[in-house]
């Protein structure tokens, strides 16, 4: 046991420094993603084909890529077009756009719960779009959309750890760092789990609470 405790304390300083990172990250890349999805979201619903089609390509190319490649194209593809990103700030961006098809998607599922009778009504009203979308439908469909919407970022804090292989201090750059320092593996990885627990049970705790909340309000 003793061992197992000394892997954290020796090597404090990497174990903040990553995972200091990978919260920043996870941040930066939420609040982007959920502008960005938000904005797919509206497209995808609104009564303009084409930024219906045009929310669509988007989800369904994105979806449909690995986000390892999209790592790729931000870290390797972009300077080749003479533009400088840092490596976080690829990162960031990466995830930002993968994650944003996902969020657009749980935002039109969670409109479609929203009866039409209520946003016609609304239009009758001579509200605009954007008003019923905001106003009417989107107060209404969140308690729909906080489950998956929740999973998604769950998903996204697990995969700031992409970021490890492409030159970027997180928690998953951690092991190859400590398999330097000849440090246990299994004791490594083992932190690392209770870290990213220590990370995501908030969120879990948040989603209850959202849900237990929403749930008495009806």
């Amino acid at each position: 046991m003793g061992e197992f405790f000394r892997v954290l304390t020796d090597n404090w300083t990497l174990y903040r420094d990553g995972f200091t990172n990978t919260v920043q990250l996870f941040l930066i890349a939420a609040v982007g993603s959920l502008v960005l999805g938000t904005l797919l979201g509206a497209m995808r619903v609104s009564p303009v084909p084409a930024l219906r089609a045009s929310g669509a390509t988007y989800v369904n190319i994105v979806r449909n890529t690995p986000l390892t490649l999209v790592f790729a194209f931000l870290v390797f593809g972009v300077p080749k077009l003479d533009v400088n990103i840092d490596y976080f700030d690829s990162a960031c961006i990466a995830l930002t756009v993968y994650t944003a098809a996902f969020v657009c998607e749980v935002i039109r599922s969670g409109v479609n719960t929203v009866g039409t009778g209520q946003a016609e009504a609304a239009r009758a009203l001579g509200m605009t779009f954007a008003q019923v979308l905001t106003l009417i439908v989107l107060p209404q469909a969140l308690r729909a959309m906080v489950p998956p919407m929740m999973s998604v970022f769950i998903a996204m804090l697990k995969n700031t750890t992409i970021a490890a292989g492409f030159s970027v201090l997180e928690a998953g750059a951690i092991p190859s760092y400590m398999s330097e320092r000849g440090e246990p593996q299994f004791a490594v990885l083992l932190w690392i789990t209770i870290g990213f627990l220590i990370l995501i049970l908030p969120l879990v705790a948040l989603q209850r609470f959202l849900e237990r909340k929403w749930r008495v309000a009806r």
